[in-house]
C-alpha cells in the first residue's frame, strides 16, 4: 500500500492524556462526545461549545458505551454488559459474557440502524487468539446475546455500513480489517479481508463508516486516521499528534466534526516528550458527514 496522502493534522480539543482513551460517541442532544479510559476505569464526558468535561468512575476497565433509547449506555466491562446510567453514575450489570473465559475482556462496541449493538472480545494479554464477535438485541424478558465469529487476539471496530448490509471488524495484531455481510434474520456471512496494513503504517484499532460507505481507521502505533472507500481504496488520511489512535466518531450540527481518541499505553517517555498530549481527544473537519448515532432499541 502506498504512503499515505496527509492532507491535515488534527487539533487537540480536550487534553486529558487519557493511559488508553477509547469509544468517542456523539451525543447530539447534549451535543457532547462521551468516551472511555479503559485502563484508568473512567467515562468522560466533553461538551465542546461550553469547553467543560467531567468523569464518572467504573467498576473496571470499561471499553466502550453503545447508548440506549431510555437515555442510558450499555457499558462493556470485563465481565459483560453493564447499564450506565449518566444521571447518578450507577452501572447495572446486564448480561454476563464469557464467563468462561476469565483473561478476556470486551473491547470497542457500536450500534446499527436496526437498534441492535455490536461487540468484540479480546485476550487482556494479547496473546491468544480467544476473541469474538457478538451482536446484543433487547427482547421482552431482556437482553439477548448472540455470537458470530471468533478467533480474534483483539478484536476491534466494528462499524456497519450506512444501509446495514454490512459488518466491519478488525483483528488489530494481524493488521485486517474484515468485512461480513449482515443477513435480515442479523447474521454474520461471508466474512473477507476488507484490507491489511503493513506493520509499518500500524495496526488498524476502531473502524467508522460515514453517510457513503466510506471506512475511517485508526491507526495504533501509526498517527493516523485514514479514510478507505467502500471499494478499500484509501481517500486520504488525517495526522493526529499522538501514536497511539483508537477510534474516531462524528459531531456537530452537520456531523463532519470529527472526535479522536488517543492512548498513552505503550507510549516511551520520549515519544511523549515529543507528543505530550498523547492520549487526548482531538477534532478535526470531515469532508464527509457521519452516520447519526444510532441507539439500542428497547423492546416494549
Amino acid at each position: 500500500m502506498a504512503e499515505p496522502n496527509v492532507e491535515a493534522c488534527a487539533s487537540c480539543a480536550y487534553d486529558v492524556r487519557a493511559e488508553l482513551g477509547e469509544g468517542p460517541v456523539w451525543i447530539s442532544g447534549e451535543n457532547a462526545v462521551y468516551f472511555v479510559d479503559i485502563n484508568d476505569c473512567k467515562v468522560h464526558r466533553f461538551s465542546p461549545a461550553q469547553g467543560e468535561a467531567c468523569h464518572w468512575a467504573a467498576p473496571g476497565k470499561v471499553a466502550f458505551l453503545m447508548p440506549v433509547d431510555d437515555g442510558s449506555f450499555l457499558a462493556g466491562l470485563p465481565d459483560g454488559l453493564y447499564r450506565f446510567d449518566p444521571t447518578d453514575g450507577s452501572f447495572v450489570k446486564a448480561l454476563e459474557v464469557e464467563a468462561e473465559l476469565p483473561g478476556n475482556r470486551l473491547n470497542d462496541g457500536c450500534v446499527d440502524l436496526h437498534g441492535r449493538g455490536w461487540f468484540g472480545t479480546m485476550d487482556d494479554s494479547e496473546e491468544a487468539p480467544l476473541g469474538s464477535l457478538y451482536s446484543v438485541t433487547h427482547e421482552v424478558g431482556g437482553f439477548v446475546l448472540r455470537k458470530h465469529d471468533t478467533g480474534y487476539v483483539v478484536s476491534n471496530g466494528p462499524t456497519v455500513s450506512p444501509d446495514g448490509k454490512h459488518l466491519y471488524a478488525c483483528d488489530t495484531p494481524n493488521g485486517v480489517i474484515y468485512r461480513f455481510d449482515i443477513t435480515d434474520e442479523g447474521e454474520l456471512e461471508n466474512k473477507q479481508v476488507f484490507l491489511r496494513l503493513p506493520e509499518e503504517e500500524g495496526y488498524p484499532d476502531g473502524v467508522v463508516a460515514d453517510c457513503e460507505g466510506n471506512v475511517w481507521c485508526s491507526t495504533w502505533s501509526g498517527g493516523h486516521v485514514r479514510c478507505f472507500t467502500p471499494e478499500g481504496a484509501e481517500r486520504f488520511s488525517i495526522r493526529i499528534p499522538a501514536a497511539n489512535v483508537t477510534k474516531v466518531c462524528f459531531g456537530g450540527d452537520d456531523r463532519k466534526t470529527a472526535y479522536v481518541t488517543t492512548a498513552r499505553k505503550d507510549v516511551s517517555e520520549e515519544a511523549l516528550a515529543a507528543q505530550p498530549q498523547s492520549g487526548s481527544l482531538f477534532t478535526f473537519r470531515s469532508d464527509k458527514a457521519g452516520l447519526p448515532q444510532h441507539r439500542i432499541a428497547l423492546s416494549a
